[in-house]
């Protein structure tokens, strides 16, 4: 009988794995650590992000608790960029992942891979105070400096 409940709990188990659940599992991201997905019907102000080789222009930017950003993100460079808004901590995380698989695909609200001279965008509603990072998770390019921080005040 043991060996039955075993292997239940077993089917079970497996069939509640997901893809979608191994990627939340992968990189802990139920929740977001900066705040949370906006609604796109109400930004409240809209950031442009200018992406090139190691560089965001503007480097840091400053937004009141509970205001939501569009952040339109522009890849003037030559190779592809990310955009992922989050800790330090769990950006170093991510990407020490990325570094073992490094054509990972995104599916966060809190991230984009934008190809050269292409553009995207995240709504973003900043609902925690500190200061946070949004860096490139391409192998090397955070190393090389692709990093830039938002002050929630």
């Amino acid at each position: 009988m043991k060996r039955f409940a075993t292997i239940g709990l077993a089917v079970a188990l497996a069939a509640m794995w997901t893809p979608a659940r191994a990627h939340d599992h992968h990189h802990g991201h139920e929740s977001y650590s900066a705040g949370e997905p906006g609604d796109p019907a109400k930004p409240s102000r809209t950031i442009e992000i200018e992406m090139s080789e190691m560089n965001y222009e503007p480097f840091e930017i400053e937004v009141n608790l509970g205001e939501q950003i569009r952040f339109v993100l522009h890849n003037a460079g030559t190779e592809d960029h990310e955009f992922l808004l989050a800790t330090t901590k769990d950006n170093l995380n991510h990407a020490a992942m990325m570094k073992k698989h490094p054509h990972m695909a995104h599916d966060e609200p809190n991230g984009a891979r934008v190809a050269p001279r292409k553009t995207a965008e995240i709504v973003w509603k900043f609902t925690k105070p500190g200061t946070f990072e949004y860096s490139c998770l391409i192998p090397d390019h955070r190393e090389y400096g692709m990093t830039g921080h938002v002050t929630v005040k």
